[in-house]
């Protein structure tokens, strides 16, 4: 008889399979609820809501290292280069990254997974002095509440202000976004993003490192997986089936399936940098990327006490592929 699981999180091509049951866990009878993100990392950090979940990368290696009771696998659904996302004022006189070094970013969380990228892209890429930054914050409810690193200047932004319209009066002068404000889709008036030519910039970034930023990992509660240590194997084999479904169904361009009109030449270009696999699953291949990130987690004092990289992972995952 098969184990009732249920487990927040979004829908993906390389998760569909899962959500509409194409793909069934071995042994466990999965009940997805697609849930907004805020909602899947509030309820999982604090109240352990859900059996399992898609998490935040960030906020699950920082509730880790504060002992909260819970254990991922290495599934990272969602991976984003976040060069694209740094907007600043077009009278801001930022043209270049170590122009932001003694101005007014704003950012949704400082612990939130894409700000940590950036900040580290930024710091070690490009010589960007992150002390020097005042950082604004505009969520008005953290996803967990952790002590304020005492090293930057971090403050919120005023209770009735809204942060892209503070960046097109240039009340601030940069704004790290994990998507594109709506209200600047149609009106670059006065915003525009700092890597002009962000595409060239984010893979010149993956081929110089071979990172492709992982935003958002698979996470069991502890207890269960101490119950039940076998969910974990079957967990991440059933999003590495899910994967390979969608990635058969991208693959089949014979059908016009995608409606994209130039579907082929992106899929050639993709798989030109990327090569077959661009979403990687599995602990070693994506132990450098993660080792990377925890680092930046430390030097951005958001973690205190670094474990090992294995630590955070269900150990009968860590051999699979």
């Amino acid at each position: 008889m098969a184990l009732k699981l249920t487990f927040a999180g979004a829908i993906y091509d390389r998760t569909q399979g899962l959500v509409d049951g194409t793909v069934k866990p071995e042994g466990l009878l999965l009940n997805w609820l697609v849930l907004p993100y805020h909602e899947i990392w509030t309820r999982m950090l604090n109240h352990y809501d859900f059996d399992a979940s898609e998490m935040s990368l960030s906020s699950y290696l920082i509730a880790k290292s504060l002992g909260k009771p819970l254990i991922a696998i290495p599934v990272f659904p969602l991976r984003v280069f976040r060069h694209s996302y740094i907007l600043v004022n077009k009278r801001s006189g930022i043209t270049v990254p170590r122009d932001l070094e003694g101005k007014r970013v704003g950012l949704a969380e400082f612990q939130q997974t894409a700000a940590v990228w950036v900040r580290g892209i930024l710091q070690h890429e490009y010589g960007v002095r992150l002390e020097t930054i005042d950082w604004l914050a505009w969520s008005r409810q953290s996803r967990m509440e952790i002590p304020p690193p005492q090293k930057y200047k971090l403050r919120p932004i005023p209770h009735d202000s809204k942060p892209d319209e503070m960046l097109q009066r240039g009340e601030l002068d940069a704004a790290i976004c994990s998507t594109i404000f709506p209200s600047l889709i149609n009106d670059w008036t006065n915003t525009g993003r700092l890597f002009g030519n962000y595409q060239e910039e984010e893979i010149s970034y993956y081929k110089k490192t071979g990172i492709f930023p992982i935003m958002h990992t698979v996470v069991i509660r502890e207890d269960l997986f101490h119950q039940c240590p076998w969910i974990a194997v079957s967990l991440y084999k059933a999003f590495q089936a899910a994967k390979e479904l969608a990635y058969e169904r991208r693959n089949d361009v014979s059908r016009s399936r995608i409606s994209l009109v130039w579907y082929e030449e992106a899929l050639r270009q993709q798989t030109s940098i990327f090569g077959e696999d661009p979403w990687p699953y599995g602990f070693e291949k994506n132990r450098e990327a993660l080792e990377t990130f925890i680092n930046y987690l430390a030097e951005q004092e958001l973690i205190s006490n670094k474990m090992s990289t294995e630590s955070y992972f269900a150990p009968n995952t860590l051999p699979l592929a």
